[in-house]
């Protein structure tokens, strides 16, 4: 990995961290598919459970202005961050924008008493409206009173709303993070695996979560060494070789 995003191994756990604390964590084109990288290696690993945080004073402000918002999905669990096993945020300081989404996202959210939520895009006039998942997650006033006030959503009470599983010190929300992911790498994986399949299955997705999908597979097939060698025989004048890859 470059700087920007970082892997640690803490026995069967995998902390993945947004290094770039003198930027407030902001999400680049590069971290965003840093990240998304990061966590396919993580998939394919022996590794149980990852823990997502920042380095430093914020878990991320959100996107960095040169961000396309056609590449964000790329950040988030469930769409670019693929995998079965559990994903939890550890949260502190700002939680912005689309970082807020990620933190919405992850499976479990643990979030440090100086956390600060918030979804400012009705302030800012665009959004790419993942967030509109929200709703489906916790209760909807609760969901809505974020989304259309864009306001400061402090750790304690997000942990009221159900939008963070725990509130604790600022300092020990990655410990704490830690903590509960050594828990759940001692159960049983294809258990947890089928679990978050059949949740992620129950769920509804909103339009922009349904368009993120299909933006990510229709990426898949197009960036495809397939897609490659379909151009090259037909360049080339010959029967293409497919590898389904």
């Amino acid at each position: 990995m470059t700087q920007d995003v970082s892997i640690e191994a803490h026995g069967a756990v995998s902390i993945i961290r947004i290094n770039r604390p003198g930027h407030r964590n902001a999400l680049t084109l590069d971290v965003v598919r840093k990240l998304q990288d990061a966590f396919a290696d993580f998939d394919r690993s022996e590794q149980r459970v990852a823990v997502l945080c920042g380095e430093g004073d914020n878990f991320s402000m959100g996107s960095d202005p040169t961000l396309p918002v056609a590449e964000l999905w790329r950040c988030m669990p469930t769409i670019g961050l693929r995998t079965e096993k559990p994903i939890i945020a550890a949260v502190n300081g700002e939680c912005r924008g689309a970082a807020f989404s990620i933190a919405m996202m992850a499976d479990i959210t643990i979030a440090a008493d100086n956390a600060a939520f918030c979804y400012p895009k009705g302030i800012h006039g665009a959004t790419g409206a993942l967030v509109a998942s929200l709703a489906c997650r916790i209760p909807h006033k609760y969901a809505m009173e974020i989304m259309l006030m864009g306001g400061v959503i402090s750790g304690r009470r997000a942990f009221e709303m159900g939008l963070a599983n725990a509130v604790v010190p600022d300092g020990e929300h990655v410990s704490t993070a830690l903590q509960w992911a050594e828990v759940m790498a001692t159960r049983a994986p294809m258990v947890l695996a089928l679990l978050k399949q059949f949740v992620g299955q129950t769920l509804p997705k909103g339009p922009s979560e349904i368009q993120a999908i299909t933006i990510r597979d229709l990426t898949m097939v197009r960036t495809s060494d397939d897609s490659a060698e379909g151009k090259r025989a037909m360049a080339e004048g010959r029967t293409p070789v497919f590898q389904g890859r």
